[in-house]
């Protein structure tokens, strides 16, 4: 695996790093350089399967990627879930024609510059959400509160990696065909900020349709 650390976010005009994941979508390896020069990519770089936002991400990736694939832009969402524990969510929560991949020591999320936080500051932060918390919470009262709503059975796996004493931010990026950043969305663990949301699709659908061709 070839990966570097970087101390912010990638933006657009970076050059990506190669990195090299497990699949969890097949067996087998996924590198980045595999895309180089072949497709356009959108990588999603997210938490483990045990946050309910990620599950969330990873859907929405999902239901755009289809319309991607007629753009000719491949799909890739990198979670923070050992393999074998994410190949058998995704056993009962099939993503169709998605590829994904493990990745839990978050080489990709160094590689891509998308820091952790401390766990002061992740205590510290409370989670506003109508319509999905009764209350304001912390988040991982959030992520309890939330996995138990949507029926979410943690494993020890999971368990392992929702008690790493940091949080770790999310982001994606769409990548052209030589390995450069044309567009990013990455979030601010802060309470009103960019946490828990997603990125804009029409944003990215458009930039999406710039670089196919």
């Amino acid at each position: 695996m070839s990966t570097r650390y970087v101390d912010h976010p990638l933006q657009p005009g970076d050059r990506v790093p190669n990195v090299v994941l497990d699949a969890i979508s097949h067996e087998g390896k996924i590198a980045l350089d595999d895309f180089r020069g072949r497709s356009p990519l959108l990588i999603g770089l997210f938490r483990g399967l045990h946050c309910p936002f990620c599950r969330r991400h990873v859907a929405t990736m999902a239901y755009l990627n289809p319309m991607l694939r007629e753009k000719g832009v491949q799909s890739l969402a990198v979670v923070n879930t050992p393999v074998e524990r994410a190949r058998l969510y995704f056993r009962y929560h099939p993503i169709p024609d998605l590829l994904a991949a493990s990745d839990p020591v978050r080489a990709s999320h160094q590689a891509f510059g998308l820091r952790e936080v401390g766990i002061d500051t992740l205590m510290a932060i409370r989670i506003d959400l109508p319509g999905e918390l009764p209350e304001p919470m912390g988040v991982r009262e959030m992520d309890e509160f939330v996995n138990a709503k949507e029926g979410y059975q943690m494993t020890e796996a999971d368990q392992q990696m929702m008690t790493a004493d940091h949080g770790q931010l999310v982001g994606q990026f769409l990548i052209d065909r030589e390995g450069i950043v044309r567009w990013n969305f990455t979030e601010i663990l802060e309470g009103g900020l960019q946490t828990f949301k997603a990125p804009n699709s029409q944003e990215l659908m458009s930039v999406a349709s710039e670089i196919a061709h």
